[in-house]
């Protein structure tokens, strides 16, 4: 039987900026992309803790350690610049998987590669 179960997640990611005139997505930098094995045009869940706003969307990358996390198109009509949120990837898998994860400080500077 396969599961649907949690494969990456980036969690307390500070919003840096957000435009809804843009056709839309979320753009993380290609080293946090690495670092939790998201691909260009995957399908993430955001969940945001500040606000409770939860959407789906797709990843675009952004500079390598540029820190900037966007919120683009709809999307920022629901989270938008300073929020602080949580960006998960789902996958279906036969086995338990351990999933990748990055906890962030209010830089969106990697502080730990485990979240508990």
């Amino acid at each position: 039987m396969l599961r649907h179960q949690l494969k990456s997640k980036i969690h307390r990611a500070r919003v840096t900026d957000s435009n809804i005139d843009y056709e839309g997505s979320i753009s993380i930098p290609t080293d946090l992309m690495e670092a939790v094995d998201l691909w260009v045009g995957e399908k993430v869940l955001v969940t945001s803790i500040t606000s409770g706003a939860r959407l789906e969307t797709y990843v675009i990358p952004g500079k390598a350690k540029s820190r900037h996390i966007v919120v683009n198109g709809a999307a920022a009509h629901l989270i938008g610049t300073g929020q602080v949120v949580t960006i998960m990837a789902f996958a279906l898998h036969a086995e338990q998987v351990t999933p990748k994860r990055v906890l962030l400080n209010e830089r969106n500077e990697v502080v730990t590669d485990q979240v508990l």
